[in-house]
């Protein structure tokens, strides 16, 4: 596939804030301003949208107006970057009104973010060959203290590709300053190994809804070597069964180069009579005839690494609990 990648985010550029699934509530829009402020303490203008300050049914507005505000700023010449505030529920409703055959003749721009922003990123980069970063939302800008937002962010919209990223044998999480927590990346089956290929994936709880679909469809993009990484947010062990098992029969998981896994977000077993979180993934995913790595720095659970999808990937793992992602454009 021919990827084009967006240009890095210089100031005085024009950021489009918008909510295509779910809104902000009022009770939020301190949080929300300070995100935009800092955009424009940056030397960014923000131009805001009218779907984004409430939150009904799920959704910052109705389907339709949502897909209006979202195709006016993806054609505006001006706009240089589409920044949702956050994912939701109800992005799928707006695939079947985008024209990704007319957005492929367009010059690309930045669309970021993580859960339900995965509805979009991913058909855009299969579609319309737009590199799409998948990394910390918009809401997250003003946590300085936590590598899940910010500078991480930022970082690779002023770059153009996402740092270098690594994991340790451990990692700190913002909501318990102080504390270790163990990291447990690692293969699945054990040791250490290498996998490279282009970056293409997101959420599971909401791709896994799109298989089958032009939407999702990567035979093309797998022309070339392939990396297909997923994130669970709430799925619990049997729904990350159904979900992994779906895509292997649907053949998402054929020819690939290898699967990437984060931290899951969902549930786990509660005790050993019922199936658990690496139960499931055995059960899938055993017999591939490629790497799988498991408990990356992807999701909902933080920190995460941000990914380019598009970008040309070498993933390391060293063996448990450390590894090391490196992402360009070029092969």
């Amino acid at each position: 596939m021919d990827i084009r990648f967006p240009a890095p985010l210089q100031p005085g550029d024009a950021i489009a804030v918008t909510a295509f699934s779910s809104g902000v509530h009022p009770r939020l829009h301190g949080r929300l301003d300070d995100a935009l402020n800092e955009l424009r303490a940056r030397g960014y203008r923000v131009a805001e949208g009218e779907c984004l300050r409430d939150e009904k049914h799920d959704a910052s507005a109705p389907a339709a107006a949502r897909l209006a505000e979202l195709k006016r700023f993806m054609f505006d010449p001006e706009i240089r970057a589409i920044l949702p505030p956050w994912g939701g529920e109800r992005a799928i409703e707006l695939l079947p009104g985008l024209d990704f055959a007319a957005l492929a003749d367009l010059p690309p721009k930045w669309l970021a973010g993580f859960s339900d922003v995965s509805t979009l990123t991913a058909p855009l980069t299969l579609q319309a060959g737009w590199a799409t970063l998948h990394g910390p939302n918009l809401m997250d800008l003003p946590l300085k203290e936590w590598a899940f937002g910010h500078e991480a962010l930022l970082a690779t919209l002023e770059a153009g590709t996402p740092p270098e990223q690594s994991q340790h044998g451990h990692y700190w999480h913002w909501s318990e300053p102080g504390r270790r927590f163990p990291n447990r990346t690692r293969l699945l089956g054990g040791g250490a190994g290498k996998m490279e290929g282009r970056l293409i994936g997101g959420c599971l709880d909401v791709l896994v809804a799109l298989q089958g679909t032009p939407y999702f469809d990567l035979d093309a993009f797998k022309a070339e070597p392939a990396i297909l990484y997923l994130e669970n947010c709430e799925l619990a062990p049997c729904g990350v069964l159904r979900a992994l098992m779906g895509l292997r029969l649907s053949g998402a998981l054929d020819g690939l180069a290898g699967l990437v896994l984060g931290r899951s977000g969902g549930p786990d077993a509660a005790d050993g009579d019922v199936l658990g979180y690496e139960g499931a993934l055995r059960a899938a995913l055993d017999g591939l005839p490629y790497q799988v790595a498991v408990d990356a720095d992807i999701g909902h659970v933080p920190p995460q690494w941000s990914l380019l999808n598009g970008a040309w990937a070498t993933l390391e793992v060293f063996g448990e609990g450390e590894a090391r992602l490196a992402q360009r454009a070029a092969r």
